[in-house]
């Protein structure tokens, strides 16, 4: 998996690419958690990502309950259809806010 960041608008955008699975979650769990504390809006857009196990939704869980906990804000964006039925299946489009790209995401920030 590919991890970058970049700063649009205030914004910090996590970029990832490839799956987010029991292998590579570690890699996004390494980053997601210390960005979310640090700034006060994140945007994960998984718009490279075709896959994600439970692994990779217990990293984003994570990610978003240290951004509720620092009084931050993190959408999600540029999900592929069968990463969205994983999220709803399991519950977690309720739990996101997911807009269907960067703009999008930036601007439910603001």
């Amino acid at each position: 998996m590919d991890i970058s960041e970049n700063s649009r608008d205030g914004t910090l955008v996590i970029s990832a690419a490839g799956r987010i699975d029991s292998t590579t979650a570690g890699e996004l769990e390494a980053v997601l958690p210390a960005r979310v504390r640090d700034h006060g809006a994140v945007v994960v857009d998984l718009s490279g990502v075709p896959y994600v196990s439970s692994a990779g939704l217990r990293v984003l869980l994570i990610g978003a309950k240290g951004a509720k906990a620092a009084g931050h804000r993190l959408v999600i964006t540029g999900v592929a259809p069968a990463v969205r039925e994983v999220f709803d299946i399991s519950g977690f489009s309720k739990i996101f806010a997911i807009e269907a790209d960067v703009d999008a995401a930036i601007a439910s920030l603001g």
